[in-house]
Order: structure tokens, then sequence, then C-alpha cells
């Protein structure tokens, strides 16, 4: 259940980047709900987690999936850089994410 409730932060923040991505472009109702929404899910699932998991390894996992994801998504959906570097970058996150998975 723990994890689960990790991934859930994990997409919710994701949603929150992608909402204030679009907020910086185009600031209206419907982006500014989307952005809070997902970083308010973000905390509250991440909040629930953590009566599962360790601190430590919830958190880190969350920022991990978190920011690889929105890495990706920005690659992906809005034009961002997707250079041998970051790709790499985001392949070394990816790799500890499922590291601290392992030992815990």
């Amino acid at each position: 259940m723990g994890w689960f409730l990790v991934f859930l932060a994990a997409v919710s923040e994701i949603t929150g980047v992608i909402g204030l991505k679009m907020f910086t472009e185009k600031k209206s109702v419907r982006n500014t709900i989307i952005y809070a929404a997902g970083f308010a899910g973000a905390f509250l699932f991440l909040y629930m987690a953590f009566k599962y998991l360790q601190v430590s390894i919830a958190y880190s996992v969350w920022i991990g999936v978190g920011t690889a994801g929105a890495v990706l998504v920005n690659m992906v959906f809005f034009g961002e850089s997707k250079s041998k570097g970051r790709i790499l970058s985001v392949a070394l996150i990816v790799i500890g994410v499922v590291g601290l998975k392992l030992v815990s």
C-alpha cells in the first residue's frame, strides 16, 4: 500500500508540474486548479505513504520518480532538450530509485 501511495504522490507531482508549466504560459483558473490540485495531491499521498514506509525512503523515491517524470514529460510535450546528458541523468535517477526500492 505504501509504494502505491508513493506512486500516486509522484503522478500527482508530475500533474502539478504540468499545470505549473501551463500556468506560466497562460494564467487561467483551469491551469491554476491543475497545478494546485496536483501538488496538494502529491503532499497528501506522500503523507499517507509515511504511515507504511520509512520517511527517508518514501521521500527519496517520490522526489526521484517525480523529477524523472517531470523531465520526461517536459521533453515529450513541451519541447525541452533531449540531449544525451539529460537522458543519462534521468536514467541514473531511475537506477537510484530502483536501488532504494530494492533495499527497503
